[in-house]
C-alpha cells in the first residue's frame, strides 16, 4: 500500500523554525516528492518539490530563501526545513508523490497532513 506520512508540524512563534518529515512506503521511491499546503476556503498552494535524483528543486516565490527541501533516498524520507516562519505560513502541510521522477506538481497520492501554526 502506498503511504506517505508527515510529521514535525506544530505551533511556533513568528521567526521560528520547523522541520517537516515525510516518510514514504509501499512504492519505489524513484519519483519526485512535493509539499503543498492548504487552509480552509483557499486553494492548494504548491510550495516545494524535489526530483527523484535530488538534482532539481522547486519553490514557491513566497518561501524562497526560507524553506529548503531535501531527501534521503536510502531512508525513503523527504524533509522540508522551514525557517523564519510567518503567520501567513499557517496551514495544513501535505507531502505528495508525483507521477514521475521530475517535478510536475501533479500528484497521485498524498499524506494525511500535518498542521503548522505560526503565531504573531
Amino acid at each position: 500500500e502506498v503511504q506517505l506520512v508527515e510529521s514535525g508540524g506544530g505551533l511556533v512563534q513568528a521567526g521560528g523554525s520547523l522541520r517537516l518529515s515525510c516518510a514514504a512506503s509501499g512504492f519505489t521511491f524513484d519519483v519526485a516528492i512535493g509539499w503543498f499546503r492548504q487552509t480552509p476556503g483557499k486553494e492548494r498552494e504548491d510550495i516545494s518539490c524535489i526530483s527523484s535524483s535530488d538534482s532539481t528543486t522547486y519553490y514557491l516565490d513566497s518561501v524562497k530563501g526560507r524553506f529548503t527541501i531535501s531527501r534521503d533516498n536510502s531512508k525513503n524520507l523527504v524533509y522540508l526545513q522551514m525557517n523564519n516562519l510567518k503567520p501567513e505560513d499557517t496551514a495544513i502541510y501535505y507531502c505528495a508523490a508525483d507521477w514521475g521522477p521530475a517535478c510536475s506538481l501533479s500528484y497521485y497520492r498524498r499524506g494525511q497532513g500535518t498542521q503548522v501554526t505560526v503565531s504573531s
